[in-house]
């Protein structure tokens, strides 16, 4: 059951008076905000320390072995790789929230970047790859840190999961295709082309297969059996988990080691190699200094640059928030992205290009059980102990070993058939996205793929947007469990209905029709400008295909030209339109497009019938969406307001299913009471309340549902001594005129579980309808539609009553 506080909103000048004197506090909070790290490092402890150090040196023997191979994706050399491996995860520990988050190089950003650096390059010789890679690496860090500045990490939200697997899988099946030509060591492919062309010449090309293939193949069955063998001897031997986990994490290392080794004794006594190595790699950090932003280079790199971006933007904070809810932590996207921003605008004064957080890397690092994210920090050691230390064993690693490696680690971004097939059984829509990503990707090129990919997850969201389901429903009456076939020859106060769509198979049978002219219709979304339209045209559809029109003398020749006769004619036996009751359970918000619709509804439908429509509403999300239909004329009786008292729906029916039809009636008040002296009392004559004067008649327009609330108060104690009396009625009479009341949204509910007394939460004490509960106030706005259909038929039974005296007797 949840309880509603229905108040008065707020205006404009209370809510800037009211942040006026928290702005010093927002901005601040919001500066120190940028640096996360300020929150916990006064916590920092040995523990940690620990933890962060064994993690932050298993991935840093994962990241030195991926950066080198990441970066020959990119066109760059080696040294590159690790130069954006290092930053990344060192600085992220000032900006970043997630503890488990690696930054560096990946998979799709380094092709993305390669392709920017081949068509830069052939369009400006005197240009240089690592010149477009630092160019890229500081303007996709302003851009991104900007965002994040300006909170626009919702724009992710905007984006499917199908779509980012659509074309993570493409991406994926590119760069492994892209990787296969050097792990055989072949010569005349051009991997820069589409990926099937790729693929068309690399079996053109198998004759000219050389010795790296042994190096490349061999490594590739070598990672795989060390992936899948350690986990499948982890599950049958428990007490082994922990070094087979860390076998598994460290096999790229491992084979690059391997390989390194095998390379090196073939290649002694040799001036050439009989296979492709990476040579010489510089120590140090030897591309540091100002990185130059040319504007040649932009106007180039202008096609990549926003797939590069939103690639950045979307791995993370996509990897980020998964970790996060997997850690019971919270991962804060914006602050993500100026992690990501300022990472990357440092890493361009170190000579390096775009990086962000990866899939593979995060998981290692969560597994290995780091507690914050300075882990990070004692990974850029590894990576500066390879620079400085390592780098002279770098010259004999094969290129093939390092294509194994990659082609090993993308086959991970390709969604298997079980995700095609739940896409399949749940929305064919999301299924051609994701394959036309796929498709496009491997077919034209990865920014086209991603381009389109995300083009038509917003498309497919705005379509959704504009055009949602409005359900015209019926009604099936709740059963017995215990007589689950018992038949109701008539409607009774007992008897309650669930209202479902009227076109759903499994109620077809069961259903009931509503009272004649009567609708009841769900709305099944926000009612905003793109549909505004939509659901006007779907309501008046409704309204006048279930109805006949309100003139009688009608004919064939004054209908509109384009007007079926048939179906016209064909609705003579219809009822007149009486009443349209609308769920809005599922409508949160409605704008003054929408309203303006809904009003153009009603004057059409209005037109259509020939009288009066009344227009009901349940399951109102909100006091403001209430206020908003009131000002366009909703709510209300109509033009008969005053015919029929409003009064709260209710009926004896819902008292009986309460169980309080046999509460015992409420004990005479003492003398004691009516008779109050001002001068015992601390509260002024004018303050002063005395209920059995001012109420004498409380209960006397009350429903029999509300008299049984009123019988069962709490504050028919014997006993109750005056001052709390008056102090109950006084917190009462600021309930009814200051808070505006507590309701429930659910028509049956026990007012005795409630911490609020069932008197003060069902009744009101005076006859100003300003001083009414909402339900009586505006009695065209109900909990349920339930509610919603028993009040009209009520009304309805209580007008021919009126009309017609003698009609029930």
């Amino acid at each position: 059951m949840s309880i509603v506080l229905d108040y008065k909103s707020p205006t404009l000048r209370e809510k800037l008076l009211s942040s006026k004197s928290s702005w010093f506090r927002s901005s601040l909070s919001y500066i120190l905000g940028f640096f996360p790290i300020l929150q916990w490092i006064h916590r920092y402890n040995l523990s940690w320390l620990f933890q962060d150090v064994i993690a932050g040196i298993t991935v840093g023997l994962l990241l030195v072995p991926q950066g080198i191979a990441y970066a020959k994706v990119a066109n760059l050399d080696p040294q590159y790789g690790l130069y954006t491996s290092f930053v990344g995860v060192t600085i992220y520990c000032l900006f970043g929230t997630s503890k488990d988050i690696s930054i560096g190089p990946i998979t799709v950003v380094s092709l993305l970047v390669g392709e920017a650096i081949t068509k830069v390059t052939e369009a400006h010789p005197d240009i240089t790859g690592p010149e477009v890679a630092v160019c890229l690496s500081m303007v996709c860090g302003v851009i991104t840190l900007l965002m994040g500045m300006v909170r626009l990490g919702i724009l992710v939200d905007f984006i499917s999961g199908p779509a980012i697997a659509g074309y993570m899988s493409g991406s994926a099946i590119t760069i492994g295709l892209g990787q296969w030509p050097k792990m055989f060591g072949m010569t005349g492919v051009d991997t820069h082309q589409a990926p099937y062309l790729v693929f068309a010449q690399f079996f053109q090309h198998i004759p000219t297969t050389h010795i790296d293939a042994a190096f490349g193949v061999t490594a590739l069955v070598i990672l795989y059996i060390i992936k899948f063998g350690t986990g499948h001897l982890a599950a049958r031997v428990p007490r082994l988990k922990k070094p087979l986990f860390f076998m598994g994490i460290m096999r790229n290392g491992l084979i690059v080691i391997i390989g390194t080794l095998l390379s090196f004794l073939l290649n002694l006594g040799k001036d050439k190699s009989p296979f492709k190595i990476i040579k010489e790699v510089p120590a140090g950090f030897d591309a540091m200094g100002i990185p130059h932003v040319r504007m040649d280079i932009i106007t180039e790199s202008m096609g990549v640059l926003p797939s590069i971006i939103l690639i950045l933007v979307l791995e993370h904070v996509s990897v980020a928030k998964s970790f996060g809810r997997l850690g019971d932590y919270d991962a804060k996207p914006n602050q993500e992205i100026m992690a990501i921003g300022a990472s990357n605008i440092i890493g361009a004064f170190f000579g390096a290009y775009p990086a962000t957080g990866a899939f593979s890397r995060t998981a290692v690092m969560a597994r290995s059980g780091a507690k914050t994210p300075l882990a990070g920090v004692f990974t850029g050691c590894i990576v500066v102990l390879a620079l400085y230390v390592l780098t002279p064993a770098f010259y004999f690693i094969p290129e093939a070993v390092l294509a194994a490696v990659v082609v090993h680690a993308v086959s991970d971004l390709v969604s298997g058939p079980a995700y095609v097939m739940e896409l399949y059984r749940t929305s064919i829509l999301e299924l051609i996205v994701f394959l036309l990503g796929v498709g496009i990707t491997c077919f034209v090129d990865v920014e086209t793929g991603i381009y389109v990919s995300v083009g038509l997850s917003l498309a497919i969201m705005l379509l959704r947007l504009a055009r949602p389901p409005v359900l015209a429903l019926g009604r099936s009456p709740l059963r017995s469990q215990h007589y689950p076939t018992m038949e109701i020859e008539a409607p009774s106060a007992d008897q309650h209905y669930i209202y479902v769509d009227e076109m759903d198979p499994h109620f077809t049978k069961v259903l009931e029709p509503l009272p004649p002219g009567m609708l009841v219709i769900r709305l099944t979304d926000s009612v905003l400008y793109p549909n505004a339209g939509h659901v006007a045209e779907k309501l008046t559809q409704l309204g006048k295909s279930r109805t006949r029109n309100g003139d009688g003398n009608r004919d064939i020749k004054s209908l509109p030209w384009n007007e079926s006769t048939d179906s016209s004619m064909n609705h003579h036996r219809q009822p007149l339109l009486g009443a349209i009751v609308l769920d809005m359970t599922a409508v949160h918000s409605i704008d003054t497009t929408g309203l303006q619709a809904l009003g153009c509804v009603r004057t059409t439908l209005e037109r259509h019938a020939g009288q009066t429509v009344e227009w009901h509403f349940t399951g109102l999300q909100s006091e403001r969406i209430r206020r908003d239909l009131l000002t366009f004329g909703f709510g209300t009786w109509g033009d008969d307001q005053d015919e029929i008292e409003p009064s709260s729906p209710s009926s004896i029916g819902q008292a009986h299913a309460l169980g309080m039809s046999s509460l015992p009636p409420p004990p005479p008040l003492s003398a004691h009471h009516h008779h109050h002296d001002p001068q015992q009392s601390p509260y002024s004559k004018a303050d002063s309340i005395s209920p059995q004067p001012r109420y004498p008649n409380a209960t006397t327009n009350m429903s029999p549902l509300r008299q049984q609330f009123h019988r069962g108060s709490i504050h028919q104690k014997v006993g109750q001594d005056e001052k709390a009396i008056v102090e109950s009625w006084r917190s009462a009479a600021f309930m009814e005129h200051d808070v505006n009341r507590f309701s429930s949204r659910n028509s049956l509910y026990d007012p005795m579980e409630m911490d609020i007394d069932p008197y003060y939460a069902s009744i009101s004490v005076s006859s100003d309808p300003h001083d009414q509960l909402p339900t009586e106030r505006y009695p065209c706005f109900h909990w349920d539609v339930d509610t919603a259909v028993r009040t009209i038929s009520d009304r309805w039974h209580q007008k021919k009553m009126k009309a017609y005296p003698y009609f029930g007797v």
